[in-house]
């Protein structure tokens, strides 16, 4: 296999962009702050020259009590304690520098593009994709609804801890998901939150509506796209800290590279060129070839070898079925003792500023628990069950850090 060369920007692209920098002449594609749309028009919000639009976006979100609990919930590697493999913090912060570093040469809203990365994963659940498909599976088995961490996403930003959060990053973390890769991306057209709201629900009663979401500024196709680019390299460096992989090696690659530091200034490189001046995210049909064969190799080689056995996942649905049922059994008995009621309903009057306990009790009680199971960490989950079901034999074995000197 041929050694693959580190891309540079086309010289005519990079003119152009240095020009645009000196100038000071916006790209008209970008979108412009004193167009943002909140729910609440409220005078708290109205943007200052020290704390534009979205940088007040930026704050509300890492300030949300949800965003410190990206720091325990897996990425890939679940059932390990090693605080060097990426958990979901480090994942979108490293979404946020390669969408902010896209979204500059570009000429793009470099802040809004950091508010989508920062809150587009708030509504993950504990055990990465894995626990995302137990809980729906909970969910859609009682209320034929189904869940998805995007939509949930939303759900924490504007519902549950209701911080007026613009539309515009809102629909950037609804439609960031990067599990669908594409070549180019055009934006949509919602523009208000009527329209938030009706496309929210319709992902929740009909799955395949996921697939065909568009971001409707090019600040949240960048998003989309670098959320792809930023978990492809840094997988295959937690893999091979773990020992699933040996090398680099094990990956082909004809344009993009094998290695992080290369997917990340390959990819960056290629977007830039084919999307610069232009109404659309685009990457070159090079790009996106290598980029799915990447994805198809990470699933082959890392997550399919490192992902749970049969038996290990059939366990760990009957975890999450045990303890949804417990939950929603409590909440309909009104057990005040629950950690439903102690943990989660509690937390949420105190920490929302807005909604209240009577108001959250009359929600339907399933999307309680789906609230309630989904802001779980790993562990605390793990801790929770044990606690709940003592005298199960079920329990979430992680390899520890002393493992390997027994």
């Amino acid at each position: 296999m041929s050694d693959i060369s580190y891309l540079a920007l086309d010289p005519a692209i990079e003119g152009a962009i240095r020009e645009q920098r000196n100038s000071g002449k916006p790209n008209p594609h970008a979108f412009r702050d004193e167009d943002v749309v909140r729910r609440s028009p409220r005078d708290h919000d109205r943007a200052t020259l020290v704390r534009p639009a979205f940088e007040r976006d930026i704050e509300k979100i890492i300030n949300i009590p949800a965003y410190n609990r990206y720091a325990d919930k897996t990425q890939v590697f679940s059932f390990v304690e090693n605080d060097d493999i990426c958990r979901r913090a480090l994942h979108v912060q490293l979404v946020a520098r390669v969408a902010r570093s896209i979204s500059s040469l570009l000429g793009l809203n470099v802040s809004l593009t950091e508010a989508i990365a920062l809150g587009h994963d708030l509504g993950h659940t504990p055990f990465g994709h894995a626990g995302e498909k137990f809980l729906s599976t909970c969910y859609h088995a009682r209320t034929g609804r189904f869940f998805n961490h995007n939509v949930q996403s939303v759900r924490v930003m504007d519902r549950l801890y209701r911080r007026n959060i613009s539309l515009q990053t809102l629909d950037g973390a609804l439609c960031h998901n990067g599990e669908f890769a594409k070549q180019e991306l055009s934006v949509g057209n919602l523009g208000s939150f009527d329209q938030l709201d009706e496309l929210v629900e319709s992902c929740i009663v009909d799955q395949t509506v996921i697939a065909s979401l568009r971001p409707s500024t090019l600040e949240g196709c960048v998003v989309r796209m670098a959320d792809m680019i930023a978990y492809l390299g840094k997988d295959r460096i937690d893999a091979l800290d773990m020992g699933v992989i040996d090398s680099f090696d094990a990956f082909e690659s004809n344009y993009i590279g094998r290695s992080n530091v290369m997917i990340l200034n390959n990819m960056i490189v290629d977007i830039v060129n084919h999307s610069f001046g232009r109404d659309r995210i685009s990457m070159s049909p090079e790009a996106f070839r290598d980029i799915k064969r990447a994805k198809e190799q990470n699933y082959a080689l890392i997550y399919r070898r490192e992902g749970m056995s049969d038996a290990h996942a059939d366990m760990m649905q009957e975890m999450f079925e045990e303890l949804y049922e417990k939950l929603l059994g409590d909440l309909r008995r009104k057990d005040e003792s629950s950690p439903v009621f102690r943990h989660h309903v509690g937390y949420l009057a105190r920490k929302s500023h807005s909604i209240t306990r009577e108001s959250y009790l009359r929600e339907d009680p399933d999307t309680i628990v789906v609230d309630y199971i989904s802001s779980m960490t790993d562990s605390y989950f793990s801790a929770l069950y044990a606690h709940l079901f003592p005298n199960s034999d079920k329990r979430v074995v992680t390899r520890t850090y002393t493992d390997d000197l027994r």
